[in-house]
């Protein structure tokens, strides 16, 4: 005897284990329970379906198992494939946020030491002012190179502590002489001012 049960099923394209159960209920009709399993399926959601029950006759099963069973099995097929798949993706979507919030953290901390060093090099260079170690504080300021955001006032502060070790080349004079001479023409200048005033 020829029957074409399993090249029906195959067409179902059923993706998981198909449990079936036959059991006689009177002496004439059985019931059979038939439940789709895909253990691929990490949701413990698909523990909801229930197994699907047909009773009847032998002969009523033969011809209208295929019928009553295809759209429901081809249902939970799909819903427990969706189901490995979203679990799958919420998965890749969680290890991305880690990865990111890490990769912020990373760059957050990279800046903090960066903006520390900066902040300690100026410090450094300060204290060396104070003592009047102009080319030493020149030195310890931090590179405009690797500090691109405060070039200006860096430059400013190196501008400032060459005027007290590197005088001008094109003025002999010593940076001492041209500040007394500026404060000298400062103080004329007042006194004539004073001298005008009725």
């Amino acid at each position: 005897m020829q029957t074409n049960f399993f090249r029906q099923l195959t067409k179902l394209n059923l993706i998981g284990d198909l449990q079936l159960i036959l059991r006689q209920a009177d002496e004439n009709s059985f019931v059979l329970s038939v439940l789709l399993n895909n253990e691929q399926c990490g949701d413990k959601v698909k523990n909801l379906i229930l197994p699907l029950n047909l009773s009847g006759t032998a002969e009523e099963l033969d011809n209208g198992f295929f019928e009553n069973v295809s759209v429901p099995l081809q249902s939970a097929s799909g819903l427990m494939v969706n189901m490995e798949s979203f679990m799958k993706q919420l998965e890749e979507a969680q290890k991305q946020s880690a990865m990111e919030k890490e990769k912020s953290d990373k760059e957050k901390k990279e800046k903090e030491a960066k903006e520390k060093k900066y902040k300690d090099a100026f410090e450094k260079a300060e204290e060396l002012e104070k003592d009047g170690n102009y080319k030493g504080a020149w030195s310890a300021l931090p590179k405009v190179s690797e500090y691109p955001d405060y070039a200006e006032t860096i430059r400013k502060k190196q501008d400032e502590y060459e005027r007290h070790f590197a005088p001008s080349l094109f003025n002999t004079e010593s940076v001492e002489n041209i500040e007394q001479k500026q404060e000298q023409e400062n103080e004329e200048e007042q006194e004539q001012e004073q001298n005008f005033q009725p």
